[in-house]
């Protein structure tokens, strides 16, 4: 049976990007890295930086380094989150307004019992961070005899009307009293707050021969878990500067500061190399020289649903991680990347998978491209299989993770 101690207390403490980048910053600074405010002219060795639900971190070569090696995954699933303001009071029930983030599988929010948690800012200008994991909201889904038809023609959810959950039947809460009770100050303190909804469900084993994982925000938290703890435990390289960077907003297209589409990774290895003595010119060399590894979660052959994938690119959970190709440039992957971390994993015994889209089935996207292009980096696209892919819930093989884990050391070390 894997060890999966350290993935589960991640999985189950980290229910926002902004929680990830904290429990990274923890895992790293336990190794010694120091966390900079700013991209200053003496970097640390090992050092971080953290920028609201990303953080970016680095480990810098032990002589001269001659390349970058940049292992890159996404803190946000996507998810419900409360909007400005959130009290409905309707027909006796009091209810919560939300806002729907990103490529959400809605139906699989139905009749659970949701947590809360998120960050609050307050008016002297500190932030906090809460987290709320008993049962305080639940969408309930319209019984079947009001809705008869609902097996033969297929549950259909208006965005708007049909996923407000209820909280309660009383006037005794409003949020903003909640929600001050939940970082102790007054509500009157209370500047502005990013609150989400999230399964409170722990993440298990699943299976009688317990070779699967279920939980919440698979994608893409094994990838985060996973890039900390391949680096973390990886010595340093003698002409190799490897980062990881873990952005917010993939699920919504990564424009943003703290996204792949934002400045911040790009900013971070100049500032590197100017710390390292090299030119403007040199750092471009550098980087035309460098890898990046986009790492985000690929689609596992369902088992109901065969038919969705092309039969020669199907992965299976516990089949190791997978490489993915698209040659619209949905993935980044290149044959020669491609070629490249398949002769690694070859030496190392590591069994690779790989990963296409049918024709008529467009695939959908990861912040490989978008580093591609704005860094000039050669860059592959890789993850672990599963299934539910946007669910509240999501499944993947338990040997999966570490195997991830195990393939990122070695690109490091290589």
């Amino acid at each position: 049976m894997p060890n999966t101690t350290d993935l589960f207390a991640w999985l189950d403490t980290c229910p926002t990007p902004y929680h990830v980048s904290q429990m990274a910053a923890r895992v790293l600074a336990d190794k010694g890295f120091i966390r900079v405010t700013e991209l200053a002219s003496d970097l640390p060795a090992d050092g971080y930086i953290l920028r609201d639900g990303s953080i970016h971190v680095w480990r810098q070569a032990e002589r001269d380094s001659t390349k970058f090696m940049v292992i890159g995954a996404h803190t946000d699933s996507p998810n419900l989150r409360l909007k400005p303001v959130p009290d409905i009071e309707r027909l006796g029930w009091q209810q919560l307004s939300v806002e729907i983030y990103g490529g959400v599988l809605l139906n699989s929010w139905l009749d659970r019992d949701l947590g809360m948690a998120g960050r609050v800012m307050l008016a002297d200008g500190r932030t906090k961070l809460f987290l709320s994991d008993s049962a305080l909201a639940r969408i309930p889904q319209l019984a079947i005899h009001l809705d008869r038809d609902v097996n033969e023609k297929g549950l259909q959810l208006d965005r708007q009307q049909h996923l407000a959950p209820v909280w309660g039947t009383s006037q005794k809460y409003s949020f903003a009293t909640w929600l001050a009770d939940q970082v102790k100050c007054s509500p009157t303190d209370i500047a502005g707050f990013d609150a989400h909804l999230f399964d409170i469900t722990k993440a298990t084993l699943l299976g009688a021969d317990s070779s699967l994982i279920a939980s919440g925000r698979l994608d893409n938290q094994v990838s985060c878990w996973a890039g900390i703890t391949a680096l973390a435990q990886s010595p340093r390289q003698e002409n190799k500067t490897v980062v990881v960077s873990l952005f917010d907003h993939e699920e919504t297209g990564s424009q943003s500061a703290t996204g792949a589409a934002g400045p911040v990774l790009e900013q971070l290895l100049e500032a590197l190399s100017i710390n390292q003595g090299l030119s403007r010119v040199q750092h471009f060399d550098r980087l035309a020289a460098s890898l990046c590894i986009s790492a985000d979660n690929a689609h596992a052959v369902h088992p109901n649903y065969p038919e969705r994938h092309d039969a020669q690119h199907a992965p299976s959970v516990n089949g190791g991680p997978v490489i993915k190709v698209n040659a619209n440039h949905r993935y980044a992957t290149t044959s020669l990347g491609h070629a490249h971390v398949k002769t690694i994993a070859q030496k190392t015994g590591i069994p690779l998978q790989v990963f296409a889209s049918r024709n008529n089935m467009p695939c959908g996207s990861t912040i490989g491209p978008i580093a591609a292009t704005r860094l000039g980096i050669d860059t592959v696209d890789i993850g672990i299989p599963q299934l539910s892919m946007h669910s509240a819930r999501e499944l993947c093989g338990a040997n999966d993770p570490s195997e991830l884990v195990r393939f990122l050391s070695a690109l490091i070390v290589s």
